[in-house]
Protein backbone atom coordinates (compact mmCIF):
# COMPACT_ATOMS: atom_id res chain seq x y z
CA UNK A 1 0.00 0.00 0.00
CA UNK A 2 1.28 3.40 -0.88
CA UNK A 3 1.80 6.03 2.19
CA UNK A 4 0.17 9.54 1.14
CA UNK A 5 1.40 12.37 1.93
CA UNK A 6 -0.48 14.48 4.49
CA UNK A 7 -3.44 15.99 3.71
CA UNK A 8 -2.96 19.39 1.84
CA UNK A 9 -4.39 22.46 3.11
CA UNK A 10 -6.18 24.04 0.01
CA UNK A 11 -6.50 27.75 -0.83
CA UNK A 12 -10.72 28.80 -0.75
CA UNK A 13 -10.04 28.74 -4.76
CA UNK A 14 -8.66 25.42 -4.94
CA UNK A 15 -11.86 24.07 -2.90
CA UNK A 16 -13.99 25.89 -4.52
CA UNK A 17 -12.61 24.69 -8.03
CA UNK A 18 -10.70 21.82 -7.67
CA UNK A 19 -13.87 19.38 -8.07
CA UNK A 20 -15.14 21.59 -11.10
CA UNK A 21 -11.98 20.77 -12.70
CA UNK A 22 -12.61 16.83 -11.62
CA UNK A 23 -15.94 17.24 -13.14
CA UNK A 24 -14.96 18.40 -16.20
CA UNK A 25 -12.82 15.51 -16.58
CA UNK A 26 -15.68 13.44 -15.74
CA UNK A 27 -17.88 15.07 -18.38
CA UNK A 28 -14.97 14.48 -21.10
CA UNK A 29 -14.34 10.95 -20.70
CA UNK A 30 -18.56 9.79 -20.14
CA UNK A 31 -19.06 11.52 -23.39
CA UNK A 32 -16.53 10.28 -25.68
CA UNK A 33 -18.13 6.90 -24.61
CA UNK A 34 -21.26 7.76 -26.17
CA UNK A 35 -20.92 10.29 -28.67
CA UNK A 36 -19.15 8.27 -31.45
CA UNK A 37 -21.69 5.28 -31.31
CA UNK A 38 -24.36 7.03 -33.17
CA UNK A 39 -21.58 8.42 -35.72
CA UNK A 40 -20.40 4.85 -37.07
CA UNK A 41 -22.07 4.53 -39.85
CA UNK A 42 -21.40 8.04 -41.06
CA UNK A 43 -17.94 7.59 -40.18
CA UNK A 44 -17.67 4.14 -42.38
CA UNK A 45 -18.99 5.98 -45.39
CA UNK A 46 -16.27 8.29 -45.34
CA UNK A 47 -13.44 6.11 -44.51
CA UNK A 48 -14.90 3.99 -47.11
CA UNK A 49 -15.69 0.83 -44.38
CA UNK A 50 -17.90 -1.71 -44.21
CA UNK A 51 -20.21 0.08 -41.18
CA UNK A 52 -20.32 -3.60 -39.20
CA UNK A 53 -16.88 -3.78 -38.71
CA UNK A 54 -16.28 0.05 -37.00
CA UNK A 55 -16.24 -1.88 -33.44
CA UNK A 56 -12.36 -1.47 -33.26
CA UNK A 57 -12.53 1.72 -32.78
CA UNK A 58 -14.75 1.25 -29.64
CA UNK A 59 -12.74 -1.16 -28.70
CA UNK A 60 -9.60 0.21 -29.08
CA UNK A 61 -10.66 2.97 -26.60
CA UNK A 62 -12.24 0.36 -23.98
CA UNK A 63 -9.41 -1.91 -23.92
CA UNK A 64 -6.75 1.01 -23.60
CA UNK A 65 -8.93 2.30 -20.49
CA UNK A 66 -9.17 -1.29 -19.05
CA UNK A 67 -5.13 -2.09 -19.69
CA UNK A 68 -4.22 1.20 -17.82
CA UNK A 69 -6.63 1.99 -14.90
CA UNK A 70 -4.58 -1.01 -12.63
CA UNK A 71 -0.94 1.54 -13.05
CA UNK A 72 -3.38 5.11 -12.33
CA UNK A 73 -2.78 4.67 -8.79
CA UNK A 74 0.91 3.73 -8.62
CA UNK A 75 1.76 6.67 -11.64
CA UNK A 76 0.43 9.16 -9.45
CA UNK A 77 1.87 8.02 -6.19
CA UNK A 78 5.27 8.17 -9.02
CA UNK A 79 5.09 11.62 -10.72
CA UNK A 80 2.18 13.38 -9.18
CA UNK A 81 -1.12 13.83 -9.36
CA UNK A 82 -1.35 17.37 -11.29
CA UNK A 83 1.64 16.21 -13.49
CA UNK A 84 -0.07 12.87 -14.49
CA UNK A 85 -4.05 14.85 -14.40
CA UNK A 86 -1.92 17.48 -17.18
CA UNK A 87 -0.98 14.62 -19.40
CA UNK A 88 -3.94 12.61 -19.10
CA UNK A 89 -5.79 15.85 -20.66
CA UNK A 90 -3.30 16.37 -23.24
CA UNK A 91 -3.00 12.81 -24.22
CA UNK A 92 -7.02 12.91 -24.71
CA UNK A 93 -6.56 16.07 -26.31
CA UNK A 94 -4.30 14.95 -28.79
CA UNK A 95 -5.68 11.57 -29.33
CA UNK A 96 -8.89 13.64 -29.92
CA UNK A 97 -7.36 15.71 -32.54
CA UNK A 98 -5.50 12.71 -34.12
CA UNK A 99 -9.32 11.14 -34.64
CA UNK A 100 -10.57 14.05 -36.00
CA UNK A 101 -7.27 13.88 -39.04
CA UNK A 102 -7.93 10.13 -39.20
CA UNK A 103 -8.13 8.87 -42.97
CA UNK A 104 -8.55 5.34 -42.48
CA UNK A 105 -10.28 2.66 -39.77
CA UNK A 106 -6.40 2.05 -39.09
CA UNK A 107 -5.52 5.63 -37.93
CA UNK A 108 -8.74 5.88 -36.56
CA UNK A 109 -7.82 3.01 -34.31
CA UNK A 110 -4.29 3.90 -33.64
CA UNK A 111 -5.81 7.08 -32.05
CA UNK A 112 -8.36 6.02 -30.31
CA UNK A 113 -5.41 4.14 -28.51
CA UNK A 114 -3.73 7.59 -28.14
CA UNK A 115 -7.21 9.00 -26.98
CA UNK A 116 -7.71 5.71 -24.21
CA UNK A 117 -4.55 6.71 -22.47
CA UNK A 118 -5.53 9.75 -21.51
CA UNK A 119 -9.24 8.59 -21.08
CA UNK A 120 -7.67 5.72 -18.59
CA UNK A 121 -6.10 8.12 -16.41
CA UNK A 122 -8.52 10.91 -16.10
CA UNK A 123 -11.08 9.82 -13.75
CA UNK A 124 -9.48 7.47 -11.57
CA UNK A 125 -6.68 10.26 -10.75
CA UNK A 126 -9.28 12.96 -10.28
CA UNK A 127 -11.28 10.74 -7.84
CA UNK A 128 -7.56 9.82 -6.12
CA UNK A 129 -7.21 13.79 -6.03
CA UNK A 130 -10.49 14.28 -4.13
CA UNK A 131 -10.06 11.65 -1.76
CA UNK A 132 -6.59 13.22 -0.52
CA UNK A 133 -7.42 16.82 -0.83
CA UNK A 134 -10.83 16.70 1.46
CA UNK A 135 -11.59 15.47 4.97
CA UNK A 136 -13.70 12.50 4.69
CA UNK A 137 -16.99 14.23 6.01
CA UNK A 138 -16.77 16.04 2.70
CA UNK A 139 -15.86 13.18 0.18
CA UNK A 140 -19.03 11.78 -0.50
CA UNK A 141 -20.88 15.60 -1.18
CA UNK A 142 -17.99 16.12 -3.53
CA UNK A 143 -17.89 13.09 -5.57
CA UNK A 144 -21.74 12.95 -5.73
CA UNK A 145 -21.31 16.69 -7.33
CA UNK A 146 -18.55 15.41 -9.41
CA UNK A 147 -21.08 12.18 -10.97
CA UNK A 148 -23.29 14.48 -12.07
CA UNK A 149 -21.57 15.28 -15.33
CA UNK A 150 -20.99 11.73 -15.37
CA UNK A 151 -25.00 11.59 -15.96
CA UNK A 152 -25.43 14.27 -18.35
CA UNK A 153 -22.69 12.99 -21.12
CA UNK A 154 -24.60 9.52 -21.86
CA UNK A 155 -27.90 12.02 -22.14
CA UNK A 156 -26.20 14.48 -24.66
CA UNK A 157 -23.71 12.03 -26.15
CA UNK A 158 -26.07 9.89 -28.47
CA UNK A 159 -27.64 12.97 -29.89
CA UNK A 160 -25.20 15.41 -29.69
CA UNK A 161 -22.92 12.74 -32.51
CA UNK A 162 -26.16 12.33 -33.77
CA UNK A 163 -26.57 15.83 -34.98
CA UNK A 164 -22.52 16.54 -35.73
CA UNK A 165 -22.30 13.71 -38.29
CA UNK A 166 -25.71 14.98 -40.12
CA UNK A 167 -25.60 18.42 -40.58
CA UNK A 168 -21.82 19.39 -39.77
CA UNK A 169 -19.34 16.19 -40.20
CA UNK A 170 -18.04 13.00 -38.07
CA UNK A 171 -15.00 14.78 -37.23
CA UNK A 172 -16.85 17.50 -34.64
CA UNK A 173 -17.57 14.61 -32.40
CA UNK A 174 -13.80 15.00 -31.56
CA UNK A 175 -12.98 18.56 -32.11
CA UNK A 176 -15.27 19.58 -30.05
CA UNK A 177 -12.69 17.76 -26.89
CA UNK A 178 -10.28 20.43 -27.63
CA UNK A 179 -11.86 23.75 -26.47
CA UNK A 180 -12.24 21.47 -22.73
CA UNK A 181 -9.28 20.02 -23.16
CA UNK A 182 -7.55 23.57 -23.12
CA UNK A 183 -9.70 24.73 -20.62
CA UNK A 184 -9.31 21.69 -18.18
CA UNK A 185 -5.06 22.34 -18.56
CA UNK A 186 -5.64 26.26 -17.46
CA UNK A 187 -7.72 25.17 -14.76
CA UNK A 188 -5.38 22.34 -13.52
CA UNK A 189 -2.52 24.42 -13.68
CA UNK A 190 -4.05 26.50 -11.00
CA UNK A 191 -6.01 24.24 -9.18
CA UNK A 192 -5.38 20.63 -9.07
CA UNK A 193 -3.22 20.04 -6.31
CA UNK A 194 0.32 18.26 -6.93
CA UNK A 195 0.19 14.97 -4.35
CA UNK A 196 2.79 12.03 -4.26
CA UNK A 197 3.33 9.74 -1.91
CA UNK A 198 6.03 9.98 0.56
CA UNK A 199 6.66 6.13 -0.15
CA UNK A 200 5.78 4.47 -3.12
CA UNK A 201 4.65 0.96 -2.96
CA UNK A 202 6.48 -1.51 -5.68
CA UNK A 203 4.51 -2.27 -8.51
CA UNK A 204 3.86 -5.54 -9.50
CA UNK A 205 4.95 -4.82 -13.46
CA UNK A 206 5.30 -8.86 -13.90
CA UNK A 207 1.80 -9.26 -13.06
CA UNK A 208 0.67 -6.22 -15.01
CA UNK A 209 2.46 -7.73 -18.29
CA UNK A 210 0.67 -10.80 -18.34
CA UNK A 211 -2.62 -9.20 -17.15
CA UNK A 212 -2.64 -6.74 -19.85
CA UNK A 213 -1.27 -9.64 -22.55
CA UNK A 214 -4.21 -12.26 -21.41
CA UNK A 215 -6.55 -9.27 -22.16
CA UNK A 216 -4.92 -8.32 -25.07
CA UNK A 217 -4.81 -11.40 -27.05
CA UNK A 218 -8.23 -12.38 -25.96
CA UNK A 219 -9.68 -9.63 -27.54
CA UNK A 220 -7.70 -9.10 -30.77
CA UNK A 221 -8.27 -13.33 -30.94
CA UNK A 222 -12.37 -12.49 -30.54
CA UNK A 223 -12.52 -9.78 -33.21
CA UNK A 224 -10.21 -11.96 -35.47
CA UNK A 225 -12.57 -14.57 -35.56
CA UNK A 226 -15.72 -12.17 -36.49
CA UNK A 227 -13.67 -10.19 -38.87
CA UNK A 228 -11.70 -12.72 -40.87
CA UNK A 229 -9.10 -9.91 -40.90
CA UNK A 230 -6.84 -12.87 -39.91
CA UNK A 231 -7.21 -16.84 -40.31
CA UNK A 232 -9.19 -19.04 -38.20
CA UNK A 233 -5.83 -21.14 -37.14
CA UNK A 234 -4.34 -17.92 -35.87
CA UNK A 235 -7.05 -16.27 -34.25
CA UNK A 236 -7.16 -19.33 -31.98
CA UNK A 237 -3.87 -19.65 -31.14
CA UNK A 238 -4.15 -16.11 -29.94
CA UNK A 239 -6.99 -16.92 -28.15
CA UNK A 240 -4.97 -20.17 -26.15
CA UNK A 241 -2.26 -17.79 -25.96
CA UNK A 242 -4.28 -15.04 -24.06
CA UNK A 243 -5.71 -17.84 -21.83
CA UNK A 244 -2.25 -19.15 -20.95
CA UNK A 245 -0.95 -15.68 -20.25
CA UNK A 246 -4.62 -15.04 -18.27
CA UNK A 247 -3.36 -18.91 -16.07
CA UNK A 248 -0.22 -17.76 -15.52
CA UNK A 249 -0.92 -14.09 -14.08
CA UNK A 250 -3.70 -16.38 -11.64
CA UNK A 251 -0.37 -18.63 -10.56
CA UNK A 252 1.99 -15.32 -10.30
CA UNK A 253 -0.87 -13.68 -8.03
CA UNK A 254 -1.13 -16.29 -5.63
CA UNK A 255 2.21 -16.09 -5.18
CA UNK A 256 3.94 -12.73 -5.25
CA UNK A 257 3.98 -10.44 -1.97
CA UNK A 258 1.68 -7.33 -3.72
CA UNK A 259 0.62 -8.62 -6.67
CA UNK A 260 -1.66 -6.39 -8.77
CA UNK A 261 -5.12 -7.55 -7.51
CA UNK A 262 -5.40 -9.09 -4.10
CA UNK A 263 -6.09 -12.74 -4.10
CA UNK A 264 -7.71 -12.13 -1.06
CA UNK A 265 -10.40 -10.45 -2.89
CA UNK A 266 -11.56 -13.73 -4.04
CA UNK A 267 -12.08 -15.39 -0.78
CA UNK A 268 -14.97 -13.25 0.38
CA UNK A 269 -18.34 -14.67 -1.71
CA UNK A 270 -19.69 -11.28 -2.46
CA UNK A 271 -16.85 -10.08 -4.23
CA UNK A 272 -16.14 -13.23 -6.20
CA UNK A 273 -19.79 -13.31 -7.48
CA UNK A 274 -19.91 -9.97 -8.26
CA UNK A 275 -17.02 -9.83 -10.50
CA UNK A 276 -17.60 -13.00 -12.79
CA UNK A 277 -21.42 -11.94 -12.57
CA UNK A 278 -20.46 -8.06 -13.59
CA UNK A 279 -18.54 -10.02 -17.14
CA UNK A 280 -21.59 -12.17 -18.17
CA UNK A 281 -24.11 -9.98 -17.93
CA UNK A 282 -22.32 -6.45 -19.14
CA UNK A 283 -22.11 -8.99 -21.98
CA UNK A 284 -25.52 -7.93 -23.12
CA UNK A 285 -25.45 -4.30 -21.32
CA UNK A 286 -22.30 -3.31 -22.89
CA UNK A 287 -23.41 -4.09 -26.80
CA UNK A 288 -26.37 -2.47 -26.63
CA UNK A 289 -25.16 1.26 -26.90
CA UNK A 290 -23.13 0.11 -29.58
CA UNK A 291 -26.05 -2.01 -31.26
CA UNK A 292 -28.94 0.28 -30.87
CA UNK A 293 -27.20 3.30 -33.06
CA UNK A 294 -26.38 0.96 -35.66
CA UNK A 295 -29.36 -0.98 -35.61
CA UNK A 296 -31.82 1.87 -36.39
CA UNK A 297 -29.47 3.87 -38.72
CA UNK A 298 -28.68 0.49 -40.92
CA UNK A 299 -31.62 -1.02 -40.26
CA UNK A 300 -34.69 0.95 -39.97
CA UNK A 301 -33.39 3.79 -41.95
CA UNK A 302 -33.45 6.38 -39.21
CA UNK A 303 -31.62 9.67 -39.69
CA UNK A 304 -27.91 10.16 -37.24
CA UNK A 305 -29.85 12.88 -35.28
CA UNK A 306 -32.84 10.63 -35.35
CA UNK A 307 -31.38 7.85 -34.11
CA UNK A 308 -29.38 9.74 -31.54
CA UNK A 309 -32.51 11.36 -30.34
CA UNK A 310 -34.33 8.06 -29.71
CA UNK A 311 -31.51 6.69 -27.28
CA UNK A 312 -32.57 9.78 -24.93
CA UNK A 313 -35.19 7.42 -23.13
CA UNK A 314 -32.63 4.83 -21.64
CA UNK A 315 -30.22 7.53 -20.06
CA UNK A 316 -34.02 8.77 -18.48
CA UNK A 317 -35.16 5.56 -17.62
CA UNK A 318 -31.23 5.13 -16.37
CA UNK A 319 -31.72 8.61 -14.11
CA UNK A 320 -35.55 7.27 -12.64
CA UNK A 321 -33.88 4.27 -11.26
CA UNK A 322 -31.13 5.74 -9.44
CA UNK A 323 -33.32 6.99 -6.71
CA UNK A 324 -35.44 3.91 -6.00
CA UNK A 325 -32.72 1.09 -6.38
CA UNK A 326 -30.83 1.31 -3.34
CA UNK A 327 -34.46 1.46 -1.38
CA UNK A 328 -35.23 -2.22 -3.69
CA UNK A 329 -32.36 -3.78 -3.09
CA UNK A 330 -32.55 -3.18 0.93
CA UNK A 331 -36.34 -4.59 0.78
CA UNK A 332 -36.20 -7.47 -1.42
CA UNK A 333 -32.31 -8.42 -0.90
CA UNK A 334 -29.69 -8.97 -3.17
CA UNK A 335 -30.72 -13.01 -4.60
CA UNK A 336 -33.49 -11.88 -5.26
CA UNK A 337 -33.06 -8.36 -7.36
CA UNK A 338 -29.95 -10.19 -9.09
CA UNK A 339 -31.47 -13.22 -10.25
CA UNK A 340 -35.22 -11.54 -11.35
CA UNK A 341 -33.69 -8.31 -13.01
CA UNK A 342 -30.87 -10.14 -14.75
CA UNK A 343 -33.54 -12.79 -16.59
CA UNK A 344 -35.76 -9.12 -17.43
CA UNK A 345 -32.66 -7.78 -18.43
CA UNK A 346 -31.88 -10.79 -20.62
CA UNK A 347 -35.60 -10.78 -21.70
CA UNK A 348 -35.38 -6.89 -22.47
CA UNK A 349 -32.30 -7.11 -24.99
CA UNK A 350 -33.43 -10.05 -26.86
CA UNK A 351 -36.92 -8.26 -26.92
CA UNK A 352 -35.52 -5.72 -29.26
CA UNK A 353 -35.81 -8.51 -31.96
CA UNK A 354 -39.55 -7.73 -32.13
CA UNK A 355 -38.32 -4.00 -33.02
CA UNK A 356 -38.85 -3.79 -36.99
CA UNK A 357 -39.89 -0.76 -39.24
CA UNK A 358 -43.47 -0.82 -38.33
CA UNK A 359 -42.60 0.21 -34.62
CA UNK A 360 -43.87 3.51 -33.31
CA UNK A 361 -41.62 5.96 -32.24
CA UNK A 362 -43.48 5.92 -28.91
CA UNK A 363 -43.60 2.22 -28.70
CA UNK A 364 -39.58 2.52 -29.52
CA UNK A 365 -38.84 5.26 -27.00
CA UNK A 366 -41.43 3.26 -23.98
CA UNK A 367 -38.91 0.27 -24.86
CA UNK A 368 -35.92 1.78 -24.70
CA UNK A 369 -36.63 3.95 -21.85
CA UNK A 370 -37.74 0.21 -19.95
CA UNK A 371 -34.49 -0.76 -20.90
CA UNK A 372 -32.57 1.76 -19.72
CA UNK A 373 -34.40 1.19 -15.98
CA UNK A 374 -33.51 -2.36 -16.13
CA UNK A 375 -30.03 -1.55 -17.07
CA UNK A 376 -29.65 1.20 -14.43
CA UNK A 377 -31.01 -1.06 -11.60
CA UNK A 378 -27.99 -4.17 -12.93
CA UNK A 379 -25.67 -2.00 -12.39
CA UNK A 380 -26.60 -0.49 -9.24
CA UNK A 381 -26.95 -4.17 -7.87
CA UNK A 382 -24.32 -5.53 -9.21
CA UNK A 383 -21.53 -2.73 -8.42
CA UNK A 384 -22.81 -2.38 -4.55
CA UNK A 385 -22.88 -6.02 -4.52
CA UNK A 386 -19.07 -6.21 -5.03
CA UNK A 387 -17.95 -3.33 -2.72
CA UNK A 388 -20.32 -3.89 -0.19
CA UNK A 389 -18.26 -6.18 1.85
CA UNK A 390 -14.63 -4.74 0.81
CA UNK A 391 -12.58 -3.50 4.10
CA UNK A 392 -10.00 -0.83 4.38
CA UNK A 393 -7.01 -2.99 3.36
CA UNK A 394 -8.99 -4.37 0.32
CA UNK A 395 -11.21 -1.16 -1.15
CA UNK A 396 -8.40 -0.11 -3.53
CA UNK A 397 -7.07 -3.50 -5.15
CA UNK A 398 -11.22 -4.43 -5.53
CA UNK A 399 -12.34 -1.30 -6.87
CA UNK A 400 -9.98 -0.90 -9.36
CA UNK A 401 -10.43 -4.60 -10.48
CA UNK A 402 -14.23 -3.75 -11.05
CA UNK A 403 -13.39 -0.98 -13.29
CA UNK A 404 -10.93 -2.96 -15.34
CA UNK A 405 -13.51 -5.63 -15.39
CA UNK A 406 -16.58 -3.12 -16.00
CA UNK A 407 -14.37 -1.72 -19.42
CA UNK A 408 -12.88 -5.18 -20.45
CA UNK A 409 -16.63 -7.08 -20.04
CA UNK A 410 -18.13 -3.78 -22.11
CA UNK A 411 -15.38 -4.16 -24.59
CA UNK A 412 -15.85 -8.13 -25.03
CA UNK A 413 -19.77 -7.50 -25.31
CA UNK A 414 -19.27 -4.79 -28.42
CA UNK A 415 -16.83 -7.32 -29.77
CA UNK A 416 -18.99 -10.04 -29.30
CA UNK A 417 -21.87 -8.58 -30.83
CA UNK A 418 -20.09 -7.15 -33.43
CA UNK A 419 -19.16 -10.88 -34.67
CA UNK A 420 -22.28 -12.01 -34.01
CA UNK A 421 -23.36 -9.10 -36.47
CA UNK A 422 -21.26 -10.19 -38.95
CA UNK A 423 -21.71 -14.12 -39.03
CA UNK A 424 -25.46 -13.19 -38.82
CA UNK A 425 -25.34 -11.08 -41.64
CA UNK A 426 -23.15 -13.09 -44.00
CA UNK A 427 -20.84 -9.93 -45.09
CA UNK A 428 -17.44 -10.91 -42.47
CA UNK A 429 -15.70 -10.69 -45.46
CA UNK A 430 -16.92 -7.61 -46.51
CA UNK A 431 -14.32 -4.26 -46.18
CA UNK A 432 -15.96 -2.06 -47.93
CA UNK A 433 -19.65 -0.06 -47.18
CA UNK A 434 -22.23 -2.23 -47.50
CA UNK A 435 -24.80 -1.50 -50.40
CA UNK A 436 -28.23 -0.17 -49.44
CA UNK A 437 -29.70 -3.48 -51.41
CA UNK A 438 -28.76 -5.73 -47.75
CA UNK A 439 -31.37 -6.03 -45.35
CA UNK A 440 -30.00 -6.13 -41.91
CA UNK A 441 -32.62 -6.13 -39.47
CA UNK A 442 -32.66 -10.16 -39.65
CA UNK A 443 -28.80 -10.11 -38.73
CA UNK A 444 -29.76 -7.54 -36.04
CA UNK A 445 -32.47 -9.39 -34.64
CA UNK A 446 -30.69 -12.77 -34.61
CA UNK A 447 -27.78 -10.95 -32.72
CA UNK A 448 -30.12 -9.30 -29.96
CA UNK A 449 -31.78 -12.51 -29.60
CA UNK A 450 -28.16 -14.37 -28.71
CA UNK A 451 -26.85 -11.19 -26.53
CA UNK A 452 -30.19 -11.42 -24.68
CA UNK A 453 -29.57 -14.90 -23.86
CA UNK A 454 -26.23 -14.96 -22.91
CA UNK A 455 -26.96 -11.89 -20.37
CA UNK A 456 -29.85 -13.77 -18.92
CA UNK A 457 -27.42 -16.54 -17.97
CA UNK A 458 -25.66 -14.56 -15.72
CA UNK A 459 -28.67 -15.70 -13.20
CA UNK A 460 -27.08 -18.53 -12.84
CA UNK A 461 -24.03 -16.80 -11.03
CA UNK A 462 -26.45 -14.35 -8.82
CA UNK A 463 -28.84 -17.50 -7.85
CA UNK A 464 -25.29 -18.63 -6.04
CA UNK A 465 -25.74 -15.79 -3.57
CA UNK A 466 -27.09 -16.80 -0.33
CA UNK A 467 -30.51 -14.99 0.74
CA UNK A 468 -28.96 -12.86 3.58
CA UNK A 469 -25.54 -11.66 1.83
CA UNK A 470 -25.24 -8.11 0.93
CA UNK A 471 -28.40 -7.31 1.86
CA UNK A 472 -28.16 -5.44 5.35
CA UNK A 473 -26.09 -2.31 4.43
CA UNK A 474 -26.36 -1.64 0.31
CA UNK A 475 -24.81 1.81 -0.52
CA UNK A 476 -25.23 3.17 -3.65
CA UNK A 477 -21.77 4.38 -5.81
CA UNK A 478 -21.89 7.23 -7.36
CA UNK A 479 -19.79 7.56 -10.19
CA UNK A 480 -19.53 4.01 -10.79
CA UNK A 481 -21.70 3.97 -14.19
Amino acid sequence: MSDPSPRPVLTPAARRFLPWVVALAFFMQTLDTTILNTALPGMARDLGENPLRMQSAVVAYMLTVALLIPASGWLADRFGTRTLFLWAIGLFSAGSLACALSSSLNMLVAARVLQGVGGALLVPVGRLTVLRAFPREEFLPVMTFIAIPGLVGPLIGPALGGLLVEYVSWHWIFLINLPVGVAGVLASLRFMPQLKSQRAAPFDWGGYVLFSLGLMLLSVALQGFGEQVVGSAVAMVLLVAGAACMMAYWLHAARAPEPLFSMTLFTIPTYRIGIIGNVFARLGSGATPFLMPMFLQLGLGFSPSAAGLSMVPTVMGAMLTKTVAIKLIKRLGYRRVLVANTLALGAMIASFALVDRHTTHLWLALHLGLFGMINSMQFTAMNTLTLGDLDAATASSGNSLLSVVMQLSMSLGVATSSTLLLLFSGVGNVHSGLGSSVDLVPAFHATYLAIGSMAALASFIFYQLRHHEGASDAQDTMGQE
